[in-house]
């Protein structure tokens, strides 16, 4: 593979380009098998040219889980826009967030058996992740000042999931519309409808 890319690239671009390594990586060997001298060399760089995009193993992982948090936050959005009831966007947004994961073979990979633990640490340090949560609790008219723990909450119940699947699909809807969908909607459904 050609170097020179780098060099003729936006930082931006080969940053990104950085990124597809790496997923591509994660994939084939699992998230914590993954070095910097690994990703240096698929992307076809120094390591210390990776560095100066990425300053540390955690930084690039951090920088991936970001990138497609992102990714999946806009289609949430695209997904549940329209739906006014605020249990129903819950659901529906929670349910399109595992269906997501789970079918990209990239972030799949974050939830395997021995990477769950990593997933489930950048999920909980990650104000990318907590702010996408807000935003989308947002939306349903659910914010206010316990939108940050909500959104915390929410995440950990999507993690939870990815990482100890229902039985099926229909469990894994009745326990979001029973269990999470109320309790998020509900001390704060009172106070959108008196508005």
């Amino acid at each position: 593979m050609n170097g020179d890319w780098m060099r003729d690239e936006r930082p931006r671009v080969a940053a990104e380009r950085i990124l597809d390594v790496a997923a591509q990586l994660y994939v084939e060997n699992g998230i914590n098998a993954v070095g910097m001298a690994e990703v240096a060399r698929a992307a076809g760089c120094s390591r210390a040219t990776l560095y100066r995009y990425f300053d540390s193993r955690q930084a690039l992982q951090l920088a991936f889980v970001h990138r497609e948090a992102r990714r999946i936050g806009a289609l949430i959005a695209q997904d549940v826009s329209g739906t006014a009831d605020q249990q129903t966007v819950i659901v529906e947004a929670m349910l399109t967030a595992i269906r997501l994961v789970r079918r990209d073979p990239t972030l799949a990979a974050w939830f395997q058996l021995g990477d769950s633990g990593l997933a489930a640490q950048i999920a909980h340090s990650s104000e990318v992740i907590e702010s996408l949560g807000a935003a989308f609790l947002g939306q349903t008219g659910l914010g206010g000042e316990e939108t940050s723990r909500r959104a915390r909450w929410l995440v950990r119940v999507i993690v939870s999931l990815l990482t100890v699947p229902g039985i099926d699909d229909d469990d894994e809807r009745a326990m979001i519309e029973q269990f999470v969908a109320p309790v998020i909607a509900g001390p704060h459904e009172r106070d959108v409808r008196s508005i």
